[in-house]
């Protein structure tokens, strides 16, 4: 028998738990710097070794930060489950820990693609200078989908949750739109378990008919979540 499709999206909430921060702080600024400044094509336009610097730093913070229970807990399902993680999140705390089948919605730290071009991406571990060149001569910039650009890995995320047997949200609240978007896909059929510990029940969950919030920690709803799963499917 096969087994049943489970879908995560997973966001910012989840890599906290690892020592990672969330998106912004209170005053909006995300590492002491303006998201305008580092987060979009004009920012890498203007001042290309800010942003660099930027990146560098958040890879060499992710470089010392692991894997927490949240993650190995979701690795754990694919004992039993056909595990798909469609991630918000650039770090690879997920793949580290031991999840096979990982999406990215908004790109990846540890990859740097040419200027100019969605695809084509590199493995990286160290710093990124101007004069990073790949194989062609192009200068290289991060992996990373910035305000403005287009989620090129939208429609197959959306393709992932059409077949989704179960969806658990965790380390999101689903506000930000096309991601926000994502539960929509999923079969009526299909319940939705929503961890977060402060909840905000968007409109996509609101519609949802088999709706469970576990409104607790990461780690712990993921235990949860599990024992509930095994109810539901």
């Amino acid at each position: 028998m096969p087994k049943s499709h489970l879908v995560v999206l997973s966001g910012a909430g989840i890599s906290a738990e690892s020592g990672l921060k969330t998106f912004r702080d209170a005053n909006g600024l995300w590492e002491e710097h303006r998201v305008e400044d580092v987060a979009t094509p004009e920012a890498f336009a203007r001042d290309p070794e800010l942003v660099m610097r930027f990146y560098n730093l958040r890879r060499a913070q992710l470089s010392a930060a692991q894997p927490n229970p949240g993650h190995r807990r979701i690795a754990a399902l694919e004992k039993d489950y056909r595990v798909t993680v469609i991630t918000q999140n650039v770090d690879d705390l997920h793949e580290r820990g031991g999840s096979t089948r990982v999406l990215h919605l908004h790109g990846e730290l540890t990859k740097v693609r040419p200027v100019h071009r969605e695809d084509g991406e590199i493995s990286w571990t160290g710093d990124l200078a101007i004069g990073d060149l790949d194989e062609a001569g192009n200068q290289l910039r991060p992996h990373i989908v910035w305000f403005g650009e287009a989620v090129p890995m939208i429609e197959r995320a959306a393709e992932e949750v059409q077949t989704a047997d179960a969806v658990i949200i965790i380390g999101t609240s689903l506000q930000v739109y096309p991601a926000a978007g994502l539960v929509g896909f999923a079969p009526d059929t299909a319940p939705v378990i929503y961890i977060d510990p402060s909840p905000s029940v968007s409109y996509e969950l609101r519609a949802r008919k088999h709706l469970h919030v576990l409104e607790m920690g990461g780690s712990e709803g993921m235990t949860e979540a599990a024992k509930l799963l095994r109810e539901l499917l």
